[in-house]
C-alpha cells in the first residue's frame, strides 16, 4: 500500500538517481535576473516556443530564489535510563554508609543531536524564506544555503503546523533574488510545471512535469488543499516551490508518495492561494489567527438529507454546537445544514472549514442553513479559533408485528456507563447495549456503546422513549428516521431506515 511520506530526509543521506531529475545547474544568477521580485521580470519575457524545448530560461531566473535549509535538534532515543541508586534498598545502603541521605537522582533519557534538510525560498527582498513546518519544528538552530554556497543563520518567524507551512528570516549581504505566489484557483489539470528544491546541500535540482489533481485532501490537516503533481519531487526538496510556466509559484512541496522509500512520480504541494494567506500572518504576526464558529458538522448523505428536509447532500451538518460558541450566540442548533457561508456555496465540509478559517476573528458572517426544512439567514460575529465499569441490564423493546424497528438492544445510561465511556457531564441519552448486524442500525453504522440522545429531534433518556419516537415517524409515513448519536466524545446524526417487523 502506498503511504505518504514528509519530502525530506534526515542525515545520513543515500542519493538515488531520480526519473526526471535534471543535473544541478549553474549557480550564477543571470545578468538579467538581477536582485527583486524576479517573477515581475519574467512577465512578457518568457519564450513560449523556447519552453516547448527547454525550461532553462525560466530555471536559470528562479534558481537563485531557492535554498537549502539544514536544521539542528536535540532529540530523545529510547527510554529513559533508571536513575542510579533507584532501588531503594540499595539506596538506604549506600546513605548509611556515607552517613548522609543521598541527592535525588532523575532518569535520564539519552539525548543526541539530530541533522534535518530541506528547501525554501525568498519571498520578499526583506529575507523571509518559507518552508515546511516539518522541515524546522522542534530545531534549536537553522542555517539557510544559498546557491552560491553562502551560509546565514535563520530565525524562525512563524510556523503553522495545520498548514505545514513556516517563515524563516535571514540577514543577507543586499536584496536577494525573490518570487511570488500565483493564483492557485487557475491551475489546471494538465498545465506543466517544475519543481525546484535545493536538497543535500548539492546545489538546485528541478524536476518537471504536469498537474494531475487539484484540490487534493489528504487528511493531512484540517485546511488540506493540495495540487497534485507527476514532476518528481526529490526527497529533501521539501518547502521548495512549484512553478507554472509563468515563473509564479503555485505550490509549495510537501509531500511525495514513497511506498518503498523512493520516487514513483506522485508528488503533492500546497496551494499557493492557501500558502499566501498563511505566509502574509506568519511574517507579521508571527502565528495565524482564524476564524471559529464553535461547531461540530458532518456530511450528508441521502437518508440524512431526506430526514431533515433537504433537497440534495450538499452542505454541512451541525452535529453540535459548542456552549458560548459564536455559533450558540447566534442562535445555531445542531441539525441545522449550512448551505452557504458568505455567499459561497458549501459543497463539501472542508470548503466551510476553509472558508471560516479565513474570516478575520470579530467579522461578521452570513450563513444561509436549513432549519426544520426552511431556509434563513443567520448573521453571526466569527470568533478566534481556541489553541481540543459494569453497565446496567440491557433492555431490548421488541416490536410488535408490522411495527418499525431498529435492530438495537438498549440499556439505560447508568453513571457506571458514563464513567466507563468518558461521557461528558451533559450528555443525556440511551446507550446502545447490542446492534443486530442484519437490522438497519448496523448497516448505518451504529456500533454498541454509542449513545442515542435525541430520536426524530427529541431528547430521549430511556429505551422506551426510544421506540416511542421511532413508532411516532413510522406512523406520521417516514421511511427513515434521523438519530443523534454520541461516540468517542463527538456527536454525529445518522438516518436509520424503518424496517418493519
Amino acid at each position: 500500500m502506498d503511504t505518504l511520506s514528509a519530502a525530506c530526509r534526515r542525515r545520513p543521506l543515500r542519493i538515488a538517481a531520480t526519473l526526471g531529475l535534471v543535473s544541478a545547474l549553474a549557480l550564477a544568477t543571470p545578468a538579467w535576473a538581477a536582485p527583486g521580485s524576479v517573477t515581475q521580470e519574467l512577465r512578457g519575457k518568457i519564450d513560449r516556443a523556447q519552453l516547448e524545448r527547454s525550461y532553462a530560461q525560466l530555471v536559470e531566473a528562479v534558481l537563485p530564489a531557492v535554498v537549502n535549509v539544514q536544521v539542528e535538534r536535540t532529540e530523545t532515543a529510547g527510554p529513559a535510563i533508571p536513575a542510579p541508586f533507584a532501588d531503594p534498598d540499595l539506596r538506604r545502603f549506600f546513605e548509611r554508609f556515607f552517613g548522609q541521605p543521598l541527592p535525588p537522582m532523575p532518569e535520564r533519557a539519552p539525548r543526541f543531536r539530530a541533522r534535518g534538510e530541506g528547501s525554501g525560498f525568498f519571498v520578499d527582498g526583506k529575507g523571509h524564506i518559507v518552508t515546511n513546518a516539518h522541515v524546522v519544528n522542534g530545531a534549536d538552530k537553522v542555517t539557510v544555503v544559498l546557491q552560491d554556497g553562502t551560509r546565514l543563520p535563520a530565525e524562525i518567524v512563524g510556523v503553522d503546523e495545520k498548514t505545514d507551512l513556516a517563515v524563516l528570516k535571514v540577514q543577507p549581504k543586499g536584496e536577494p533574488v525573490w518570487v511570488e505566489f500565483g493564483d492557485s484557483s487557475k491551475v489546471r489539470v494538465g498545465d506543466k510545471v517544475i519543481a525546484v528544491g535545493n536538497p543535500f546541500g548539492l546545489g538546485g535540482t528541478v524536476t518537471a512535469g504536469i498537474v494531475s489533481s487539484t484540490g487534493r485532501e489528504l487528511g493531512a490537516g484540517p485546511y488540506d488543499e493540495f495540487i497534485q503533481i507527476d514532476a518528481p519531487i526529490n526527497r529533501g526538496n521539501s518547502g521548495g516551490p512549484t512553478f507554472n510556466l509563468d515563473g509564479e509559484v503555485v505550490g509549495v512541496n510537501s509531500i511525495i508518495v514513497s511506498p518503498g522509500g523512493g520516487n514513483i512520480g506522485i508528488g503533492f504541494a500546497i496551494a499557493s492561494n492557501l500558502a499566501k494567506q498563511v505566509v502574509a500572518q506568519l511574517i507579521e504576526k508571527g502565528t495565524v489567527e482564524r476564524g471559529w464558529l464553535g461547531v461540530q458538522i458532518q456530511p450528508l448523505d441521502e437518508d440524512l438529507a431526506k430526514s431533515l428536509g433537504v433537497p440534495d447532500t450538499k452542505g454541512a451538518l451541525v452535529a453540535k454546537v459548542e456552549p458560548g460558541s459564536p455559533a450558540e450566540k447566534a442562535g445555531i442548533e445542531a441539525g441545522w445544514v449550512i448551505r452557504e457561508f458568505n455567499g459561497q456555496p458549501i459543497d463539501r465540509l472542508r470548503t466551510l472549514t476553509r472558508a471560516v478559517a479565513a474570516v478575520p476573528p470579530g467579522s461578521k458572517a452570513t450563513l444561509t442553513v436549513l432549519a426544520d426544512g426552511k431556509e434563513r439567514k443567520v448573521t453571526v460575529e466569527v470568533g478566534r479559533q481556541p489553541s481540543e465499569p459494569q453497565v446496567a441490564r440491557a433492555e431490548t423493546v421488541e416490536p410488535a408485528k408490522g411495527q418499525p424497528r431498529l435492530g438495537l438492544s438498549l440499556a439505560p445510561l447508568t453513571p457506571e456507563a458514563r464513567e466507563r465511556l468518558g461521557l461528558e457531564p451533559g450528555v443525556q441519552g440511551v446507550l446502545v447495549r447490542e446492534v443486530d448486524p442484519s437490522g438497519p442500525a448496523a448497516e448505518k453504522g451504529v456500533q454498541e456503546g454509542d449513545v442515542i440522545t435525541a430520536v426524530a429531534g427529541k431528547p430521549v433518556r430511556s429505551p422506551r422513549e426510544v421506540a416511542d419516537a421511532v413508532k411516532k415517524a413510522h406512523a406520521d409515513g417516514r421511511k427513515s428516521v434521523l438519530v443523534q448519536l454520541w461516540r468517542d466524545g463527538q456527536p454525529r446524526f445518522v438516518a436509520i431506515p424503518l424496517a418493519v417487523s
